[in-house]
């Protein structure tokens, strides 16, 4: 498989201090994990999205706001999320990154494309940043394929809930939006009631597992539930939100996965539609062993090569197992290939 690998050494320069768990140190990680892959590499320089492709998802006082702090030297927005001079740079290559995998998939020239990109994105909202994010890098991305009349799914797979993307199209009903994340757990949204408004009902699936919740019931959710729908929905595009903090290791979550979990996630969709396109967008995960692990996985099983069989078990009377058969019931509402 041909994956174009999109990236920029400037997403090192994007310094969130010491201590801080969104580290340069990631990204490295994430590069070696494509290299542990059985991917060709293609790599593609990220290039700073234009001002009118970024106003798709984000307000211009926003922008201002943001380009203004950078500019001053930056320093804390809140609790969580830094930024440096370099930032304001790092974050336009990191939303404009999307826009070039797409450009280099559809014109045939890479199979699949990795954006190995910091700041990550998914919990910036249209007009604030939050959790490490400073603009939604996949939801810029995806918008860009839905005005263009492309269908396209958003799968998240980090542990926690990506609120910014979810709010950027829970009332279209042009992006479908499903999650599998840790609940209750930072940013305290995505609970299985949310499932779009208006024009976007049905249109958002949310699968929020209790802590230590381990790959077996992962998988049943993925089989049970995000098979159907993505199968039954028909995208020309599935954009991944590719998180890998529900890794077991990881510090700032509670739950069980393991790098074999995301590639048989990620196969077990793959094989249930036919030919979309995919791309990746890295957001969270904290444990550099990790994040290489699973960035590996995740590129072999979209490639359907076989990956590390090991599974950890959830126990049988788990909650979650309760949980995963409470999100099929709802999610029948809408989607007739869930049984």
């Amino acid at each position: 498989m041909r994956l174009a690998v999109v990236t920029h050494e400037v997403f090192l320069a994007h310094d969130t201090g010491s201590g801080h768990p969104e580290r340069p140190d990631r990204l490295a990680a994430a590069h070696a994990g494509l290299e542990l892959s059985q991917a060709q590499l293609i790599p593609i320089e990220a290039p700073p999205i234009d001002d009118v492709e970024l106003r798709r998802v984000h307000s211009p006082d926003y922008i201002e706001a943001i380009r203004r702090f950078c500019a001053s030297g930056g320093g804390a927005i809140d609790a969580d999320t830094v930024v440096v001079g370099e930032s304001w740079e790092a974050s336009l290559r990191a939303a404009g990154a999307g826009l070039a995998a797409i450009e280099t998939v559809a014109a045939g020239a890479a199979d699949a494309a990795f954006c190995a990109v910091r700041p990550p994105g998914h919990h910036a909202t249209p007009s604030r940043a939050m959790g490490f994010c400073i603009f939604n890098n996949i939801a810029i991305a995806a918008r860009h394929l839905a005005d263009a009349g492309e269908r396209v799914v958003i799968l998240d797979v980090d542990v926690h809930h990506g609120n910014g993307t979810q709010k950027m199209f829970d009332t279209h009903g042009d992006v479908f939006y499903l999650s599998l994340h840790e609940f209750p757990a930072y940013p305290g949204t995505g609970w299985i009631d949310e499932t779009g408004t208006g024009g976007g009902e049905g249109s958002v699936i949310n699968v929020p597992l209790p802590a230590n919740s381990a790959g077996d019931v992962y998988h049943e959710a993925i089989e049970r539930v995000i098979v159907p729908v993505v199968a039954e929905a028909e995208p020309n595009w599935v954009l991944v939100s590719a998180g890998y903090d529900a890794h077991d290791n990881d510090p700032l979550a509670d739950l069980r996965l393991l790098a074999g979990d995301y590639g048989r996630a990620i196969g077990a969709v793959a094989a249930a539609v036919p030919d979309p396109r995919w791309v990746f967008f890295l957001e969270g995960g904290y444990d550099l062993e990790a994040i290489a692990g699973s960035v590996a996985a995740t590129v072999d099983g979209l490639a359907g090569l076989p990956v590390d069989g090991r599974r950890l078990a959830t126990s049988p009377s788990h909650p979650a197992w309760r949980m995963v058969d409470q999100v099929a019931q709802r999610a029948a509402t809408w989607w007739s290939g869930i049984g």
